[in-house]
């Protein structure tokens, strides 16, 4: 039976790099005989400018009979002056939160040719392979209270809540726990436990999950502790797992470990597998419209969709073999290029992994 995946280009160079995406789908489908149906749907600003909302009734529905769903990016300076409940980011939250995407793999990988491309020393991060796993529909992105009140004095103040339910936690621990059995069977959680209540039960249900899984060897750190040890000796981490704001803050952290945030996917999913796919980088408004972004990391995302909701693992790995044998011929896009290296267009590095699946 084939399969669905709603189609979400959304802002800037999303449009762009999606596109690309798109034609290695459509290359596995003609020669490979995927069996995948697309559909389209607006989300973030583009859909603002159309519907009066960044996250239409139309999309969501899209996205629930979907099997998984492919999103580029939201966001760009020509909406920013919008209230902030109508802002592009909202219908990225909102997506999330409507098909309960609570586990967010973010992995960090540095493909061997790009070692010189790190802000790194190469020895530090050569053969860098680790997986953050961040809570996404809960802690302080979405906890209630939240606002901008004034006070007796006429001050204004902005406030919002930092909540975590036991429930939230077991679920996101178990994600974690149940990649790390298929990894090195080490799990850092991140918390800051010693000034956070909310963290404190995070690092208590964290310790009770790990009785579930004897093999898997569990430490704590504190979140700016392990921001500092990605930095000083990123190989000591194999699976980190965190809230949705630190997650948020130590995967883009990571990213720049591996030479360009242009080369890193995600993945975001329920409790049954089904989940959105997306590179972790925004929509980048700089460069919009020059074709000259890096669709690597969204071609990554498919690998991992067809991988981990499509249950199409041979072709998943026809991707990521298609990836490595492009930058072994030196191609590079603009944010990875180096002496000696042939700087291509956004276009361009899309044909040429085309061509390598099919070469």
């Amino acid at each position: 039976m084939s399969k669905k995946v709603a189609v979400l280009p959304g802002d800037g160079i999303g449009q762009e790099i999606v596109a690309e995406a798109i034609k290695v789908l459509n290359v596995l489908r003609s020669d490979f005989g995927l069996s995948v149906e697309t559909e389209d749907g607006l989300i973030g600003g583009t859909a603002y400018d159309v519907h009066g909302t960044p996250l239409p009734d139309q999309t969501m529905e899209i996205a629930r009979e979907a099997d998984a769903v492919l999103l580029g990016a939201v966001g760009g300076y020509q909406w920013e002056s919008l209230d902030i409940a109508v802002r592009p980011e909202k219908g990225l939250l909102g997506i999330r939160a409507g098909l309960d995407l609570f586990s967010n793999l973010r992995p960090a990988i540095l493909y061997p040719q790009l070692a010189s491309a790190s802000t790194l020393r190469e020895d530090v991060v050569s053969g860098l392979d680790l997986m953050i796993v961040r809570e996404l529909t809960g802690g302080i992105y979405f906890g209630q209270p939240r606002g901008i009140r004034t006070l007796d004095s006429g001050e204004r103040q902005g406030f919002n809540t930092l909540v975590y339910a036991e429930h939230e936690i077991e679920r996101i621990g178990r994600s974690a726990f149940e990649i790390a059995m298929k990894r090195d069977k080490r799990i850092t959680s991140v918390d800051k436990a010693n000034v956070l209540e909310s963290t404190e039960l995070w690092r208590e249900v964290m310790e009770r999950v790990a009785g579930d899984y004897p093999e898997v060897e569990l430490s704590h750190m504190y979140v700016d502790n392990a921001a500092m040890q990605l930095v000083r000796a990123p190989k000591q981490f194999d699976v980190m797992v965190t809230t949705n704001m630190f997650g948020d803050i130590l995967s883009d952290c990571a990213a720049m470990l591996t030479g360009s945030i242009g080369m890193l996917p995600s993945a975001s999913l329920d409790a049954n597998g089904k989940g959105m796919y997306e590179p972790i980088h925004g929509s980048a408004p700089d460069i919009a419209g020059q074709n000259v972004a890096n669709p690597l990391a969204t071609i990554l995302s498919v690998s991992m969709m067809l991988r981990y909701s499509l249950d199409e693992a041979d072709m998943a790995d026809r991707i990521s073999q298609a990836v490595d044998k492009v930058l072994n011929s030196g191609l590079r896009t603009r944010d990875i290029h180096s002496e000696g290296m042939q700087e291509v267009s956004c276009s361009a590095m899309g044909d040429a992994v085309v061509a390598a699946l099919r070469g």
